[in-house]
């Protein structure tokens, strides 16, 4: 399926985390209106802490949110390289969304073996409410790099087990490409400038990572206006 954007700009990093914020809670209102559950897939990296961290006084039935994750480093669970302890840090230790609703990815276990122990987890999952994405200056998202399987293929697997990612540490777990898509909203978030080139290429139709992501109702991406100059 082909890749449909829609593009957003925002003044800068602090607003782009603002408008996360607000669009994260009108999707929770709207799917726990529907269904009674919010499933939403968090994203990793340096983008989204400003988002996060502004989620923490969000008022909102914290009871009925399920978390997961995009993908993780295989790392001790404590590493402050991990993308659940970030998450953790900047806002899920601070409300009280039930523990047994935060699905991290047992990575720890190693990249096989935490992929087949996540694809376990997600298997009663059908679609997800939300998944958050960032944006690398390679143009990968998630844990899904140039030249690697994106999982994109008829009968992918939900999660992937990454052996040489070409940034530290090699080995990773990512939810697929297939996986990401099966969702009802996708948001990209990216800021900073070292995400140009990536952002050019992308936008010029080059098959980066992140363009292999192609939800039915499309995606949107919140973007520091300054990236999209040329």
């Amino acid at each position: 399926m082909t890749q449909r954007l829609r593009w957003h700009a925002c003044a800068d990093a602090g607003a782009l985390a603002r408008r996360a914020r607000d669009l994260i809670l009108a999707q929770a209102a709207a799917a726990i209106a529907a269904h009674g559950c919010f499933r939403l897939v968090l994203a990793g990296g340096s983008t989204p802490r400003a988002t996060y961290r502004l989620l923490r006084d969000a008022r909102t039935d914290w009871a009925a949110w399920q978390l997961y994750f995009g993908d993780e480093r295989c790392l001790p669970a404590d590493d402050e390289r991990r993308n659940s302890r970030m998450a953790r840090e900047e806002w899920l230790d601070q409300v009280p969304i039930p523990p047994s609703q935060i699905h991290e990815i047992a990575a720890e276990q190693g990249a096989h073996a935490g992929a087949a122990a996540y694809a376990r987890v997600l298997r009663d999952v059908d679609w997800f409410d939300c998944v958050l994405l960032g944006l690398g200056e390679d143009g990968h998202t998630a844990s899904l790099f140039p030249g690697r399987d994106h999982g994109t293929g008829t009968g992918a697997a939900d999660v992937l087990a990454v052996l040489d990612a070409p940034k530290p540490p090699p080995q990773r777990i990512s939810l697929s490409a297939a996986r990401l898509s099966r969702t009802r909203a996708l948001w990209f978030l990216v800021a900073g400038s070292s995400k140009r080139r990536a952002v050019q290429q992308w936008r010029a139709g080059a098959p980066i990572p992140a363009a292999s992501i192609a939800p039915v109702a499309g995606a949107d991406v919140l973007i520091e206006a300054a990236l999209l100059e040329p």
